[in-house]
């Protein structure tokens, strides 16, 4: 399987900050890769240096096979971004907004307009396609700038919280056109803060922070590895947290509190539920649950608040 972007050693420095230091990935052709991490993670500085919005400051980074830099725009030719910010003009209708930004691209008008029927009809805005922009819900306008990205037919799609602010019809109509993308063949680069996001999509994820990365793999992988297949959550005060764990002795893969409530994991389903039946221990709140990827991004950056 052919390397759509090949990082090794990436670095990207802005003065005496050090945004990413010195990474090494890889994001097969055909695949969707999830950049996980709190704000401030170095996500966004490692997508500008791949979309080549921004220069490498050390390591290398090819993107198909050439070297990646502000000034190539044959790479920038193949590849679609949805940024966070909403780019779209409020004064034009949904076609022309399509039409417009496929003239950056120098395709011709007819098979433009014929390619932005067809993708107004994919994200299912094609009963809206001579409305203005301003009409849109929220949900249409992230749609909207998804479609127009892959005006181009981009080999690579770069997402960067594609689904923010999206209710959940709109999120599963997102993430069903994403698969089908995928299935034809283009490559995903995702970032996102929903977890179920990530793990439903992303074929291998990355949990980065601080410039660096903490872990890779597929989210199961990620799960079985970094905290176990289950979570018990229990309410209690933290005094007692040190004898309820000498209790499940080697049961406990990794505890964490949060608050008032003692989270435990554990390496196989079933073990804590059958071991809190056999001590008879029955707290006012008890929850045990299988893990999910959110436990093991939490697990890894931490839980404070990131500005």
């Amino acid at each position: 399987m052919t390397d759509v972007v090949v990082a090794q050693g990436l670095t990207k420095r802005y003065g005496d900050l050090e945004a990413v230091k010195g990474i090494s990935f890889a994001i097969p052709q055909g695949l969707c890769v999830g950049f996980l991490g709190p704000n401030g993670a170095g996500k966004s500085s490692t997508i500008r240096m791949i979309s080549c919005l921004s220069p490498v400051s050390a390591g290398t980074l090819t993107v198909f096979g050439q070297p990646a830099g502000i000034d190539r725009a044959e790479i920038k030719a193949r590849i679609g971004v949805v940024a966070q910010e909403d780019t779209l003009d409020p004064d034009l209708s949904l076609i022309e907004n399509l039409m417009v930004y496929a003239r950056y691209f120098g395709i011709a008008s007819g098979p433009a307009k014929g390619r932005a029927e067809q993708l107004l009809a994919f994200m299912q805005l094609a009963d809206r396609k001579q409305a203005q922009v301003r009409e849109l819900s929220g949900g249409m306008r992230r749609r909207l700038v998804i479609a127009r990205a892959l005006m181009h037919r981009p080999e690579l799609l770069i997402l960067d919280e594609p689904t923010t602010g999206l209710d959940p019809q709109a999120r599963l109509l997102v993430w069903e056109s994403l698969r089908q993308l995928k299935s034809e063949g283009v490559t995903i680069l995702l970032t996102t803060h929903y977890m179920e996001e990530a793990s439903r999509l992303s074929d291998t994820a990355l949990v980065i922070d601080h410039g660096q990365i903490l872990a890779a793999g597929t989210p199961l992988e990620l799960i079985k590895r970094e905290v176990g297949l289950e979570a018990m959550e229990i309410a209690q005060l933290e005094a007692a947290d040190a004898a309820l764990l000498q209790e499940l002795g080697p049961l406990v893969r990794r505890h964490d509190r949060q608050g008032e409530v003692l989270v435990i994991y554990a390496e196989r389903s079933g073990e804590l539920s059958a071991r809190m039946a056999e001590l008879a221990i029955r707290p006012s709140r008890l929850l045990i649950r299988p893990t999910h990827l959110e436990d093991v991004f939490l697990t890894l950056t931490g839980r404070e608040l990131r500005e």
